[in-house]
């Protein structure tokens, strides 16, 4: 077990405060071992990457764990490499020696992105739901493709990209132009019903994006400007974060918790109710 400094800033959030990259992928790792899921729900992106690395690299993922992804582009061809079940196949299924059937996603490919959400949001809940739900930050506050605007209410729906995001996504492709406009997401609803929810951000970009969303969370209320903020009131939410991306903040200063270590108390979260059928267990 790492021994990064955890605090318990409020409104059930606790933050853990890591020196770099590498002890943010140490620190996620021993969230998700403890965790110990049977529905993982994951992001793609910078962040999360060293965290698969290092779930790879443990032997953590048991055969029968079903992935499920947060969100995914509309528009890229089947083949093409950055694909979001393709990223995921790549980093972690494969590695892990996952059946390839155990990562679940959105239709992308289809005619009718509208209801390839709405079946999204139908197979997430007949799967029982998320027990635990990665996210990486966007630098404007956005988790998934939840852009700011995005209502709290909002389930798995067909997001427009903002230009933000698309400039930080181009690095992943080889044109600015190629990266797509719009994609399919887990609403922000729909991920504050999972269980436990793992936050993670690195780097000093992320530093305002991360000040707001902790602002706030410790108020208690939503600002739609923030989605992040939507994650309110959620009684498992950890954040892990280096001291780059906590700088806006007294986090990485303020005293640890005398009875925290680098992972949240184990507190239960409400119980898995059954699937509502058997080839979604």
């Amino acid at each position: 077990m790492t021994a990064a400094a955890a605090v318990d800033v409020g409104s059930g959030v606790r933050v853990i405060a890591c020196h770099d990259a590498a002890e943010i992928a140490m620190v996620a790792a021993d969230v998700v071992e403890q965790a110990a899921p049977l529905v993982l729900g994951v992001a793609t992106g910078s962040s999360p990457e060293g965290l698969y690395t290092e779930l790879v690299r443990r032997g953590a993922l048991q055969p029968g764990l079903r992935l499920v992804l947060l969100d995914d582009y509309l528009g890229l061809p089947p083949e093409h490499p950055q694909r979001y079940r393709a990223v995921i196949e790549r980093q972690l299924v494969g590695p892990a020696g996952l059946r390839p059937d155990a990562l679940s996603g959105p239709d992308v490919d289809g005619g009718d992105p509208d209801g390839a959400a709405a079946r999204y949001e139908l197979e997430l809940e007949r799967a029982g739901g998320v027990d635990l739900q990665i996210l990486g930050l966007g630098r404007n506050g956005h988790v998934g493709f939840n852009e700011p605007g995005t209502p709290a209410e909002s389930r798995t729906h067909v997001a427009t990209l903002a230009d933000a995001t698309r400039r930080d996504n181009a690095r992943f492709f080889d044109r600015a132009d190629e990266v797509p406009q719009r994609g399919i997401t887990q609403g922000l609803a729909t991920i504050a019903t999972a269980r436990r929810l793992l936050l993670l951000a690195a780097g000093a970009a992320k530093a305002p994006a991360l000040a707001a969303t902790l602002a706030a969370l410790r108020e208690g209320r939503h600002h739609p400007e923030v989605p992040a903020s939507a994650l309110v009131g959620h009684p498992h939410l950890v954040v892990v974060a280096d001291r780059a991306a906590l700088g806006l903040t007294d986090v990485a200063t303020r005293p640890t918790d005398a009875s925290s270590t680098s992972s949240p108390a184990r507190a239960q979260p409400p119980s898995r109710p059954p699937t509502t059928s058997p080839e979604h267990r």
